[in-house]
């Protein structure tokens, strides 16, 4: 997913931006003999800062002796390089929230952050999340928040009443868009209308490349593998097999992602590719079909290569700067937001669009049916993280390239070669080898 895709889906999914200074008041401290306070840099926007908020008081109060001060972190795109800034001037906050995957891989972790493999909670993560906060010397990071999947929306009123299961294969999930159609009902909802929404097939299908080419990514980032061969090029054909097949919806051109979102919701559409995230939008503007909407993996060709991608959530760090008591101090933080008490408030503060990545946090009982259709997969670990977390490759056009395949404009082939030129000029930009 390109930045500017990135930055419009977290914006769907995210909230308005407000002003750092009104939670000045957070950082009151205890009493006690050895007093210690540390800084924490995160996000300003409502749902980061009231976790924040609450993070903090609640873990002052159980630990007196630590106060806790809230730094501002950069906004939109200059928070990665302030982040850089920071660690490489040694002026980083003693705790910092950031992202996992490619772009903590650019933080030289090995030299600038401090390894909390021995923390008792390491023990508790997803080896997919691992994946995403590691290198071969060390984990650096401790999840806060849940995981959020890409998959298809679909209406459990429509395939009750069509007598549908969950597809295992590609195959299935044809036959089932096939038999909504026939019902007179929009099989899959596409809303091209917003361009972003149109890469949900590729970027959701990834973990059913991983699941047939384990060193994909890899092999990716070295300039070994492409888009227009296979397993890859699967994905982009699976994109325009739909519209060849006459299974969207009439307008879907023009259609918008809340517009999708509502016909998956209401059984007007049957099926809708898109990201776990977007229950949000149906609980706002859907309220009453909240729990009508269920999820699974988009598909893999065979059956036994169906996994869910994953996205992955972000991550609390340690720089090297920080070192004796506040060291100790800030593991503490980060270990308190992984305690019971903290899996409450990110429950509570951080509504889960997916799982947790760690098994001392729960999804409380009363989430959206839609996310507990994800634990299962989970459970018996058929995921993997999205490709955005395992590889820094990525193309700013890949939007406007499957809205031409989606479209029928394009051939899958064409498309998948146009992609991979796309992301050769960024991989060269950022000087990756083999490029």
């Amino acid at each position: 997913m390109n930045s500017h895709s990135k930055t419009r889906i977290t914006a769907v999914i995210g909230a308005a931006a407000i002003v750092a200074a009104s939670l000045a008041a957070c950082s009151a401290g205890g009493g006690g003999d050895a007093k210690v306070t540390i800084s924490y840099l995160t996000g300003t926007d409502v749902t980061n800062a009231t976790m924040a908020h609450d993070l903090i008081a609640a873990f002052e109060k159980q630990n007196p002796n630590i106060t806790v001060k809230l730094d501002a972190a950069a906004a939109g795109g200059s928070a990665d390089n302030d982040v850089k800034t920071k660690l490489s001037t040694g002026t980083m906050s003693d705790v910092f929230f950031y992202n996992s995957g490619s772009l903590f891989q650019a933080l030289n972790a090995d030299t600038k952050l401090v390894d909390l493999s021995d923390q008792a909670w390491a023990k508790s993560l997803t080896s997919d999340f691992k994946k995403t906060v590691s290198t071969k010397k060390g984990l650096y990071g401790g999840p806060l928040g849940a995981s959020l999947g890409g998959g298809v929306l679909y209406n459990y009123g429509v395939y009750k009443k069509l007598g549908l299961s969950v597809p295992k294969d590609w195959k299935e999930f044809i036959s089932n868009s096939e038999a909504i159609k026939a019902a007179g009902i929009t099989p899959i909802e596409a809303t091209y209308g917003d361009t972003w929404t149109s890469q949900i097939i590729i970027l959701a299908d990834y973990a059913n490349i991983e699941a047939q080419q384990p060193n994909w990514a890899a092999d990716y980032t070295a300039n070994k593998a492409k888009y227009s061969d296979q397993p890859a090029l699967t994905s982009f054909q699976h994109l325009s097999e739909i519209h060849e097949k006459g299974l969207l919806n009439a307008d879907f051109a023009s259609a918008t992602n809340a517009q999708g979102l509502k016909a998956v919701a209401e059984g007007t559409a049957g099926q809708y590719p898109m990201l776990s995230a977007l229950i949000s939008t149906i609980q706002q503007n859907s309220p009453d079909h909240v729990n009508d909407v269920g999820f699974f993996p988009l598909p893999a060709d065979k059956a036994s290569d169906t996994q869910l991608t994953v996205w992955q959530p972000s991550a609390l760090y340690i720089p090297r700067t920080t070192t004796g008591a506040k060291l100790d101090a800030a593991k503490k933080f980060i270990a308190f937001a992984l305690s019971k008490k903290g899996c409450e408030l990110q429950g509570k503060d951080l509504p889960p669009s997916g799982p947790f990545v760690t098994s001392l946090c729960a999804l409380p009982s009363n989430v959206p049916a839609l996310l507990k259709d994800m634990t299962p997969y989970f459970a018996s670990k058929k995921t993997a993280p999205a490709l955005e977390f395992l590889s820094p490759v990525k193309g700013p056009n890949l939007e406007a390239i499957c809205v031409q395949v989606g479209e029928g404009i394009t051939s899958p082939k064409d498309g998948a070669a146009l992609y991979d030129e796309d992301v050769k000029k960024q991989a060269q930009q950022l000087g990756l080898k083999g490029w």
